[in-house]
């Protein structure tokens, strides 16, 4: 997956860096979601109910997809980093299903950040973000994936789902009030795991 990946996304300074962004926009599928997904395998907490702003109109949804689309613009003129959202690889539902693509762009990336705005769909956020995580945390290289993840939500934002991601998976979580000070924070934190690579404190991702 990985080379696939990058064969799609083209030519930076960091080309084999993938980071790969996610986020409440509709192009992950729900209802394909919650068929794959074993209801056991997510706790409770992962619900974003309480989510502000959860407006499921259009304008909403194109606004979170705005963001997360200049945040990826923005770190790969910045940083180098081949970052990419879903709907960056042409992977054909009919070859893989919506869920299936982000365990697969997750584990083959160097960087996982969840980007989420007081907008977006709250199911579909939860349901993606415990099934990622679940996927991650539960191969024998979860210590490797652990340090790779980053839970990024607005100001405002409040859920359980923010509480288990800190206390379930021991994700990194920030908070963040506008789009520079959220695209900083990622990028500082893309720019980490490249030092703790170049420094053997973290393996490469094969």
């Amino acid at each position: 997956m990985r080379d696939r990946i990058t064969d799609e996304l083209g030519d930076l300074p960091r080309s084999q860096f993938l980071v790969y962004l996610m986020g409440p926009y509709e192009a992950f599928d729900v209802e394909r979601a919650l068929e794959d997904v074993d209801p056991d395998a997510i706790p409770e907490s992962v619900d974003f109910g309480t989510l502000v702003g959860s407006d499921h109109g259009l304008e909403r949804d194109e606004a979170a997809l705005d963001l997360l689309l200049d945040v990826r613009d923005r770190l790969r003129t910045t940083a180098g980093v081949n970052a990419f959202l879903a709907i960056d690889v042409d992977v054909p539902l009919e070859e893989m299903d919506a869920a299936s693509q982000s365990i697969a762009f997750a584990k083959a990336s160097n960087a996982v950040v969840y980007v989420v705005p007081a907008v977006g769909d709250n199911l579909g956020v939860g349901i993606e973000v415990g099934s990622v995580l679940e996927a991650l945390f539960d191969d024998e290289r979860s210590d490797h994936h652990r340090e790779r993840v980053a839970f990024v939500h607005e100001s405002g934002v409040r859920s359980a789902m923010i509480a288990a991601v800190r206390d379930r998976w021991e994700a990194r979580i920030y908070s963040y009030e506008d789009r520079a000070t959220l695209e900083r924070q990622i990028r500082l934190f893309v720019r980490d795991l490249i030092r703790k690579e170049r420094t053997g404190e973290l393996p490469n991702v094969d």
